[in-house]
């Protein structure tokens, strides 16, 4: 009885947390004078709603920058910050504790403090109006240094001295065995850097104004507060459901990874 308890509170919970994403799916092909009434069995099904979103957006070039930016900012995040934290876990250096605490200081700093020193950088690189301006400022991330230093740290010494008594270089011990070693909290690192670089909407309005380098979330963004929706709620959560499933199949691929870096990589040190 305890455990049919627990079942059941579980249960409740998974249906408050699903109804809005499976309601948010069936509305996008229900007809638009059912949307209000919140129902899961519309009287006929429809694809007006993403009719509309393919002839108002140009959804396929949106989804492709929008794709080149986050896997280039995730793959450079992984790169880079890997080989910070490693610094930072392995390697004796006068000042790393100084350096590990101003790293961790930046994270307080709110990002709309740093918009306008940005924006003032990327226009004077010439990289307005280019994916370049999309990806080059969040090539580091902070998040990503504390994350995979921790889990540095529960890597033996012992194995990184006996490669380089073996003749390894530090790069070469970073990819090809801490790296192996750390899959979790790469992913981790690395599904935290994709997500947040595809929902990014903010910045990419102020970077870029050329239709050809809009993001996906960009796009949807401007169809709904300017007016390509009509003022109606389906073709809204139609465009919201496609910027929504890439997430949520990325998720649902890597989650025993996320979910087994966080349950076993405590912070340490």
């Amino acid at each position: 009885m305890r455990r049919l308890g627990l079942y059941l509170l579980l249960g409740i919970g998974l249906v408050v947390f699903a109804y809005p994403f499976v309601w948010m799916g069936i509305a996008t092909f229900t007809p638009e004078a059912e949307i209000p009434e919140l129902t899961l069995l519309p009287s006929r099904w429809t694809l007006d709603h993403y009719r509309l979103v393919f002839e108002r957006l140009p959804v396929w070039r949106g989804l492709l920058n929008s794709l080149v930016v986050a896997l280039a900012v995730t793959a450079s995040v992984l790169v880079f910050t890997s080989m910070a934290a490693y610094a930072l876990a392995k390697l004796h250096w006068s000042g790393r504790e100084t350096v590990f605490s101003i790293i961790l200081f930046t994270m307080m700093v709110p990002f709309l403090l740093l918009l306008i020193p940005l924006y003032t950088l990327v226009v004077r690189l010439g990289w307005t109006d280019s994916l370049l301006g999309l990806i080059v400022p969040f090539m580091m991330n902070a998040t990503g240094v504390l994350i995979l230093r921790q889990s540095f740290l529960t890597i033996p010494r012992d194995l990184i001295d006996a490669a380089r008594i073996d003749g390894c270089g530090e790069l070469r011990i970073l990819f090809t065995i801490i790296w192996p070693l750390s899959v979790p909290a790469l992913v981790t690192v690395g599904l935290l850097t994709f997500i947040g670089s595809w929902n990014e909407v903010l910045w990419p309005i102020i970077v870029v104004r050329e239709v050809q380098w809009m993001t996906l979330p960009q796009l949807v963004a401007l169809f709904a507060v300017g007016g390509g929706a009509e003022g109606q709620l389906g073709p809204q959560l139609a465009a919201a459901f496609l910027l929504a499933l890439p997430i949520v199949l990325a998720y649902l691929f890597f989650q025993r990874y996320f979910i087994q870096s966080f349950a076993t990589g405590g912070l340490k040190g």
